[in-house]
């Protein structure tokens, strides 16, 4: 299996084929957040739980078994010397804002799926919903940037 995900990627760059669909499937989570977000608007608010639980999950999962890692591995070594060569600044402002994100947002599903101690439980949705949801296309741009400087311009 790990052959297969090391081997070239399937969007004509230098990339392998798990960064390129890591991807894929990180744009489709964008789309997907979107979607759940005009459900909110459109007050189909079972639907849109449900969407952005699923998505949550996925972008989750993307982020732990594919993203986390290579950080760890490829740019986390080279800080702080390297921070401003190449793509490592970039790449670590995706990671504190990807993470931020993600963090926020998974609490946030577990907040809209009544699955945290009643403590934590905000009221003003649409103010941690919206800041989550910002985060993460936010996070979306600068993975994008880093595909491209990576895979692309080979910076």
């Amino acid at each position: 299996m790990g052959n297969f995900l090391n081997q070239a990627g399937f969007l004509g760059t230098k990339a392998k084929f798990l960064s390129d669909l890591s991807l894929i499937l990180i744009l489709l989570t964008a789309i997907l957040f979107t979607i759940g977000w005009q459900l909110a608007r459109r007050k189909h608010f079972q639907a849109h739980r449900w969407v952005q639980t699923v998505t949550a999950c996925l972008n989750a999962l993307v982020v732990l078994s594919v993203m986390i890692n290579s950080f760890l591995v490829h740019i986390l070594p080279g800080i702080p010397g390297k921070l401003l060569e190449g793509d490592y600044g970039v790449t670590t402002v995706h990671a504190i804002v990807g993470m931020t994100g993600l963090l926020l947002g998974i609490f946030v599903v577990l907040r809209g799926n009544e699955l945290v101690p009643k403590g934590l439980r905000f009221k003003n949705y649409k103010l941690f919903m919206r800041t989550s949801y910002t985060l993460y296309m936010v996070a979306t741009l600068f993975g994008v940037i880093v595909y491209l400087a990576a895979f692309v311009f080979g910076i």
